[in-house]
Parts: structure tokens; C-alpha cells; sequence
């Protein structure tokens, strides 16, 4: 039988036309109409048993083997961002203001490929596939959606690995595989705050309870209690990105808000902020004769590979693309994802793919979730091997 990864060059071309359709037509949040569509017509003709998400437009297809054996899950997500494209791609969205500025359409048309290869080895196969299409990966908790409707024992029982890969249009060099045992992603939470004043003229201050200074205290106080008040071993990043307050130069405004993401590399820290911050701001308020009010938002937990499931798929992309393809990363990386909570409750692990054009200097390439974002299709091929033989390494019998 023809290898994997020479099976999955020959369906290349349907898998870029697959791709291309996606982001010219890309979807946000839980609901994902067209998307599921596109999706379901490429799994049609596949020995597929496949359920449509209640609460979401997800996709669970389980793929039964011939023989009994364990279930592998892969997972790819499905929804775009609220960005305006400019990547200059002839393929570029068609849809204002929505970009797949990420990359989830690589993602979700790299797991139909797994789908089509794993399909045709249905004979060799001694247990159970899930191949979970996902919406709602970029803020929604799109995964907890899924779990909540039972993904993870779509199979008849649970999932015994898990599996994903996510593309990079910037940080590894094209075709390069790279992940980490242990914190691979951020936890990623956000806060918002609001300081209650009284507004005034602003030549009398003294009349009035000015938040300005106050919410501008805050935002210094919040640097200083993340590198003050944890270990630089295990770092926190607090960035304020939206700060807010009055309307004319004049006027002592009654009210002064901002927001912040916060992202930490362990479940100690990430317990810790949810208690200390909103302690942190309300003190500083009250010092100044006013009021905060804290809204900590809790996102997604940390990213936790299974250091023998990263092992695992660290080897197989070794023996699929070459150790000078392969790399173990020294660090995790600062993005969060909502795949953290399957490996909760599942061993695997996410990895990471360069997926930037082939000759691109990264130094300067736009980041995902730029709207000058541009991944490579040549990318597609390799997903779609990946995640197949990350399967079929825990679900064949094979003698070489």
C-alpha cells in the first residue's frame, strides 16, 4: 500500500481547494453554518459515523476500525477572528471584517486529510478514531462545548490520546514540527476594571474624587505585582490593553476603566491571580477614598502536554520529516488554547508547525492573528500525515 504521507501528497490538491474555500469564506464564535457544511460534504463518502453539535455547529466524526483497540482523538478547530484581511492572497476573504487570521482553516482542513487517509486503512486499524471539528476555539470555549456534549466518549468510551497541531506563521521556520513536555500554552484570563469616582470641574480638584491617577496607579501597581510577587521561573504576563476615561480635557470624569489579559504557566499561579489582583486594585482604590470594581474573567487553563505522549509525537514526526525538521521548544508558548482542556482529561499533546511561506524572513513576518497573516498550503500535506500516523502509531500492529 501506497505510504501515508505519498497518499496524502495525491489528495494535496483537494485538500488546497478544501483550504481556499474556508478562508474565503470564514465564520466566528460557536456558530459556524457554512463552515459545517463544507466540512460535512468533504467527509461524505467516508466510513464515518458522524454527529452535528447541539449547542454549537461541531462536527464529531468517529471512524471504527476493524479490530477493537483503543481511541485516539484529533482535533482541529473550525472558526476564524474579527479581522479585516490584507495578506494580499488571491484566496482572501470575502466576508468584511472576518479573517482566518489564526490559521483554523489549515487546522480543520489538515484533519479532513487525517480523516481520508485513516479511512482508507480502516482494515488495519484495531480500535477507534474521533475526529473532532471544533468551532468557537478563540474565546468561546469551544472545547468545553464539545466535552459538554460528549465528545470524549463519542466512541462508547473514553478517549484514551489526544492530539492536535496549530500552525505558526512566524515563530518556527516552514514544515518545522515543534513542541514541549509539560506547560506548552498559557492560561489566559482577562480582567476589567472600573474605578467609581466623583466627577468635577477641572480646575477644582480638590472637589472631586479624580479615578484618573487612580486607574493609572493601577495599571503601574499591576506590573510591579507580577514580577514582585512571583517567581521569575514561573512567569506572569499582565498587559493593559484598553484603558478609558472622561471625554473633554476639562471635565473630572465620574468613572475610569480599563482591561487587561493576563497569562501564567501553572494552575498555582493561575489560582493566585484570580484572588490577589482583584485584592491588589480594590486596596489601591480604597487608599484614595474610592471604590474598584473587579470583573476577573477566567479564560482557558494552561496548555499541559503528557511528557509521554509529547515523547510519542515528537518520534513520529522525527521519523516522518527528519530530526532536522523536529524540535523540542525551550519554552511554551505565550498563546492560549482551548485544546488545554481535553489534555485535562485526555494524555496528548498539541504541536506546532511552521506554516509560513517557503523564504519568508521571520523576523519580520506578520504574526497569526495579523490581518497580513499569510499561511502556506504547502503546509497541508504534512498536517494531514501527522495527525494520521499519530493515529495509526497507537492503533496498528506493525512489524517495521
Amino acid at each position: 500500500m501506497t505510504s501515508v504521507a505519498a497518499r496524502a501528497r495525491e489528495i494535496h490538491p483537494e485538500l488546497v481547494e478544501l483550504r481556499r474555500s474556508l478562508h474565503r469564506e470564514p465564520e466566528l464564535g460557536l456558530h459556524l453554518p457554512r463552515t459545517q457544511v463544507k466540512v460535512l460534504a468533504a467527509l461524505d463518502d467516508l466510513p464515518l459515523q458522524i454527529t452535528k453539535g447541539v449547542a454549537c455547529t461541531s462536527i464529531t466524526a468517529v471512524l471504527r476500525g476493524s479490530h477493537p483497540g483503543p481511541t485516539v482523538l484529533l482535533r482541529g478547530d473550525m472558526d476564524a477572528l474579527p479581522v479585516q484581511e490584507n495578506s494580499g492572497v488571491d484566496y482572501a476573504s470575502q466576508i468584511p471584517g472576518r479573517m482566518h487570521a489564526c490559521g483554523h482553516d489549515m487546522h480543520t482542513t489538515g484533519l479532513v486529510g487525517a480523516a481520508r487517509l485513516l479511512s482508507e486503512r480502516r482494515d488495519d486499524i484495531h480500535g477507534q478514531v474521533v475526529f473532532m471539528f471544533q468551532p468557537g476555539e478563540e474565546g468561546q470555549r469551544g472545547a468545553g462545548v464539545m466535552i459538554d456534549e460528549g465528545v470524549l466518549a463519542a466512541a462508547g468510551a473514553p478517549a484514551d490520546y489526544a492530539y492536535a497541531l496549530h500552525v505558526s506563521a512566524n515563530r518556527i521556520p516552514a514544515g518545522v514540527i515543534a513542541t514541549k513536555a509539560g506547560a506548552a500554552g498559557a492560561a489566559s484570563d482577562r480582567i476589567t476594571v472600573t474605578v467609581e469616582g466623583r466627577g468635577g470641574h477641572g480646575g477644582y480638584p480638590h472637589t472631586a474624587l479624580d479615578p484618573v491617577p487612580v486607574i493609572c496607579e493601577i495599571v503601574l501597581a499591576m506590573q510591579t505585582f507580577v514580577t514582585r510577587r512571583f517567581d521569575v521561573f514561573d512567569p506572569v504576563v499582565l498587559t493593559v490593553g484598553h484603558l478609558a476615561a472622561g471625554s473633554a480635557p476639562n471635565v473630572i470624569p465620574g468613572t475610569a476603566m480599563l482591561e487587561a489579559t493576563i497569562r501564567s504557566y501553572s494552575e498555582a499561579n493561575h489560582d493566585k491571580l484570580q484572588r490577589e489582583l482583584p485584592e491588589l486594585v480594590d486596596g489601591i482604590a480604597a487608599a484614595h477614598g474610592m471604590k474598584a470594581h473587579s470583573d476577573y474573567h477566567v479564560g482557558y487553563p494552561v496548555l499541559v502536554n503528557d511528557v509521554t505522549q509529547t515523547g510519542y509525537a515528537l518520534d513520529v514526526a522525527r521519523s516522518l520529516f527528519g530530526s532536522d525538521h523536529v524540535v523540542e521548544s525551550p519554552t511554551p508558548a505565550a498563546g492560549a488554547e482551548d485544546f488545554s482542556l481535553i489534555l485535562q482529561q485526555v494524555p496528548g499533546a498539541m504541536m506546532y508547525i511552521g506554516a509560513s511561506p517557503s523564504g519568508t524572513d521571520l523576523t519580520g513576518a506578520p504574526m497569526n492573528h495579523s490581518p497580513r497573516a499569510v499561511f502556506d498550503d504547502d503546509i497541508l500535506w504534512r498536517q494531514a500525515t501527522l495527525l494520521a500516523e499519530l493515529a495509526l502509531g497507537k492503533l496498528t500492529q506493525r512489524d517495521e
